[in-house]
């Protein structure tokens, strides 16, 4: 999975507070679109970073309290068992608040060679 984003550093930092595994990515039966799900482990207190998709991402909170912000809408509070959409190049950000660490399974369906996420709004 691939992170588009203008300032490397930013990335970087991204990177080294968040885990994330790449369960599968595979083309779609939609013409010019991927789908990639992804496991994202977010440490107590840490957020993933405001960030959008060039598709959709449907997601589903395995375990934890994650507060997930988005630009064009309210913020919401999801627990285990919960889950999200968040519609194509939409800005979100997302906390876990704990305790311990929160796990996301996301499912993306994006355009085809894209990144998967691109830093900021």
């Amino acid at each position: 999975m691939s992170i588009d984003d203008s300032d490397a550093s930013d990335a970087d930092e991204l990177r080294g507070r968040l885990k994330r595994t790449e369960i599968q990515h595979a083309a779609s039966s939609i013409p010019g679109r991927d789908i990639v799900q992804v496991l994202t482990e977010i440490p107590e207190g840490v957020s993933s970073g405001w960030h959008h998709h060039p598709g959709e991402e449907v997601g589903y909170i395995v375990a934890g309290t994650v507060r997930m912000e988005r630009e064009d809408g309210p913020t919401q509070t999801l627990n285990a068992g919960d889950g999200f959409l968040i519609p194509p190049g939409v800005p979100h950000n997302a906390t876990d608040l704990g305790p311990g660490t929160g796990h996301m399974l996301s499912t993306y369906i994006v355009e085809s060679g894209q990144p998967i996420a691109t830093l900021g709004r």
